[in-house]
C-alpha cells in the first residue's frame, strides 16, 4: 500500500522507564527520514495533551538534544494514566484534522495499547483515516505476544544490582530482610532479584511471585527454615503477591487495606506501588511469629526501579529505540493499527526479530511468568528464567569473598 502523506503525533503513557525516550527518539528519526511525514507533534502528557492541544514540535529539536534525551530516563513528554471516552476521542479527532495528522504513535504498556485500540476503533467508525501504532514499554514485562518489553531489562538490572548489595549487607549483619518489588500480576521484575547470585548461600533465598498464591503460614515457615539453616534470610516479594487464604484471592495489599477506599486509575487498576504497607506488614508478621530477638527489616523499592540512571541495560536501550523506528516503518507499510512485537530467535545466542502484531493481541490483557520459570516449590525461580533474563540485563558487577570466609 502507498503510505498517506500527512503529519504524525506521538505521546507517552503509563509508568516511565529508563529507556522510554529511546523509543521516542526512534520514532522521531524514522519519521524524519520517511519523506512521508511532514511534521511530528509530541503530545505533552499523552492523550491529555492532544485534548488540550499542548504540543512540542519534535522535528525542531536538534539532533544532539534528541540524543541526550534518548539517554535520559523517564518520559520526556510527560506521561498520563487516562482511558479516553468516545466523546474525548471525537474531540481529539477534531484537533488531529485541523493539523492534518494521519499517524498516531503511543508509547506504553497494555493499558496504553488499549487506548491506542480505542482511538483507532473510533477513528474507523467515524470515517477518519488514522493509522494508530503502539510502541511497547513496561518494566513489568507483562505484554502478550512479545518476548519481552523495552524498559524491563534496565529495571531488572536495577533490581538485580540492589539485591546483590542487600545480600552483601545482610551477610555482614545477619538477620531477615524483606524487599518488596513492583509487579501487579507478573513476577518478572521480582524474579530478576535472583540474577546476581554468585555463591550457593547468596540471597535472595526466597522469591515470591503473583503467579503463586501464598499463605502467611507458608511464608513464615519458609523464612524460618532458611534462617535456621543459614542464620540469615533475604526475601524478594512482588507487590502483587496473592493471599491464598483470602476470598477471591486478593493481594496481601488489598487484604491489609480492607475497609478503606483503594485508589484506582481510569483503567481500574488498584494502586499497589508507592506505599510501604506490605513490607511493614510482612516485617511485623515475621517479628510476631519468630520472636522479637531476630533482626527483621523491610524495604519497598517502589518507583526507584523504573527510571534509575546509571544502570541502563545497553541491550534495552538499543531495542527500545528500534521499537520506535519499527513502529513508523510498520505504520507506513501496513497502515491501520498494530503494535511492535519482539520475537526471540531460536537456537544458540541471542537475537531479536521485530514483527507487527494486532493491537487486540496486546491491549488490556497481560501475561504472567511461565510455569517453566518458577521453581516447583513456588518460592524461587528456575535456571530457565536466568537464561531468559540475563541477555536482557547484561553483565552485572563482580564481587568476591575471602577464601577463609567461603
Amino acid at each position: 500500500m502507498e503510505p498517506i502523506q500527512g503529519n504524525a503525533i506521538i505521546g507517552q503513557s503509563g509508568g516511565p522507564t529508563a529507556v522510554i525516550n529511546q523509543s521516542l527518539v526512534g520514532v522521531v528519526e524514522a519519521a524524519r527520514a520517511s519523506g512521508v511525514i511532514g511534521k511530528l507533534f509530541g503530545a505533552r502528557h499523552g492523550v491529555r495533551g492532544i485534548l488540550g492541544e499542548d504540543f512540542v514540535d519534535l522535528f525542531a529539536e536538534p539532533a544532539e538534544v534528541l540524543e541526550e534525551v534518548a539517554q535520559t530516563p523517564s518520559s520526556a513528554l510527560g506521561s498520563v494514566r487516562k482511558k479516553p471516552t468516545r466523546d474525548e476521542c471525537l474531540a481529539m479527532f477534531e484537533v488531529l484534522k485541523r493539523r492534518d495528522i494521519r499517524y498516531f504513535f503511543y508509547v506504553g504498556g497494555n493499558d496504553s495499547a488499549e487506548t491506542t485500540h480505542i482511538v483507532h476503533q473510533v477513528a474507523v467508525e467515524s470515517g477518519y483515516p488514522l493509522s494508530c501504532w503502539h510502541v511497547p514499554k513496561t518494566v513489568d514485562n507483562d505484554l502478550r505476544v512479545t518476548d519481552h518489553c523495552p524498559g524491563y531489562g534496565s529495571a531488572a538490572r536495577f533490581v538485580a544490582s540492589a539485591f546483590m548489595g542487600d545480600n552483601l549487607d545482610n551477610r555482614s549483619l545477619p538477620g531477615i530482610k524483606v524487599n518488596v518489588v513492583m509487579g501487579r500480576h507478573a513476577g518478572f521484575l521480582t524474579a530478576a532479584s535472583a540474577l546476581g547470585r554468585r555463591y550457593p548461600d547468596d540471597g535472595p533465598h526466597l522469591v515470591y511471585l503473583p503467579e503463586r498464591p501464598l499463605t502467611r503460614d507458608q511464608f513464615v515457615s519458609d523464612v524460618a527454615e532458611v534462617y535456621r539453616r543459614l542464620g540469615r534470610c533475604v526475601v524478594a516479594v512482588s507487590e502483587g503477591i496473592v493471599d491464598a487464604a483470602s476470598p477471591g484471592h486478593l493481594t496481601f495489599t488489598e487484604v491489609i487495606a480492607q475497609g478503606s477506599d483503594l485508589d484506582r486509575d481510569t483503567h481500574g487498576n488498584v494502586q499497589l506501588s508507592g506505599s510501604g504497607a506490605l513490607g511493614d506488614w510482612l516485617m511485623s508478621l515475621l517479628k510476631q511469629s519468630l520472636g522479637g530477638s531476630i533482626r527483621v527489616r523491610a524495604d519497598t523499592f517502589g518507583y526507584l526501579q523504573r527510571s534509575f540512571p546509571g544502570v541502563v541495560s545497553p541491550t534495552d536501550a538499543i531495542e527500545a529505540r528500534m521499537c520506535g523506528r519499527k513502529a513508523v516503518e510498520f505504520a507506513l507499510s501496513h497502515g491501520g493499527d498494530g503494535s511492535v512485537a519482539m520475537i526471540r530467535a531460536s537456537g544458540p545466542g541471542y537475537a531479536i526479530d521485530y514483527q507487527p502484531t494486532a493491537l487486540a493481541n496486546v491491549a488490556k490483557e497481560t501475561r504472567g511468568m511461565p510455569d517453566a520459570f518458577i521453581a516447583p516449590e513456588g518460592n524461587h525461580v528456575t535456571q530457565a528464567f536466568i537464561d531468559y533474563a540475563m541477555p536482557l540485563v547484561g553483565p552485572l558487577p563482580p564481587y568476591g569473598r575471602l577464601r577463609g570466609m567461603l
